[in-house]
């Protein structure tokens, strides 16, 4: 059966799906020695030989799915132009190309989910799902319910106006307060923008969770593979059929 290029290359860990397609883009990748720029082009992935740089595509790649407490002073992209540490960096022993579900600011510290199963990120991150994503801030002031009716309704950050969101007060540390803020939208630096457009400056953000995973027990900078329930788990947010041979 064939299917499209990048969906192929995103489910054997090349990337997410959009990246995939920038790379057959920029005619980086070839099937059976011919350079593909066609995005919509199909191959059998029994029977044709795919490289990208030149490398040739493993068909038996195992996926693997691992959360982590991210430090502050890491940042999630694979590589870094200013060669900042990346998330990698704390990822020991793993025979395989990972990389990030969404992304943690560098200043932001929290619970990541890295794999190399591109066509679950590329579902996951997908606008449509709406997945939860709750963080512990510590914010300057005292915050009340105006503030919290300010989240439930909406905020206008630049030139858009943000979904629906919640903020739960949980306690006072002097002039400032602790709150849970739960988001299910994913845009750059959200949180922080939100908590300044209602005159909190945010002084502390960590994410504890995404849908219902938690970090637990798990140390800043320490990592662990996803349960074979988590991961089932995932593929139900995502909306992608589940694979019982996939393990973590």
């Amino acid at each position: 059966m064939k299917e499209r290029l990048q969906k192929v290359m995103a489910e054997l860990g090349v990337a997410s799906r959009r990246k995939c397609e920038e790379l057959i883009a920029d005619g980086k990748v070839k099937v059976n020695g011919t350079t593909i720029t066609e995005l919509g082009f199909k191959v059998d992935r029994d029977l044709d030989k795919i490289t990208v740089n030149d490398k040739l595509l493993k068909m038996e790649n195992k996926k693997i799915y691992i959360l982590l407490n991210k430090p502050i002073g890491y940042i999630t992209s694979v590589k870094d132009q200013f060669d900042r540490p990346t998330v990698l960096d704390l990822i020991k022993n793993i025979n395989a190309r990972v990389f990030p579900i969404g992304r943690l600011d560098y200043d932001t510290e929290g619970l990541l989910i890295l794999t190399n199963d591109g066509e679950l990120t590329y579902k996951i991150t997908h606008p449509k799902h709406n997945i939860n994503k709750t963080y512990r801030a510590l914010i300057k002031g005292a915050a009340d319910d105006k503030d919290i009716d300010s989240f439930r309704k909406g905020l206008r950050i630049e030139d858009y106006i943000t979904s629906p969101a919640k903020l739960e007060i949980l306690w006072y540390e002097k002039n400032n307060t602790v709150v849970n803020i739960t988001i299910h939208e994913g845009k750059n630096r959200q949180v922080r923008k939100m908590c300044s457009a209602i005159g909190h400056e945010v002084l502390k953000l960590k994410r504890i969770s995404i849908g219902k995973l938690t970090l637990g027990e798990l140390k800043l900078g320490q990592w662990r593979h996803l349960t074979d329930e988590e991961i089932r788990y995932l593929h139900v947010l995502g909306g992608a059929k589940n694979d019982t041979d996939q393990k973590s």
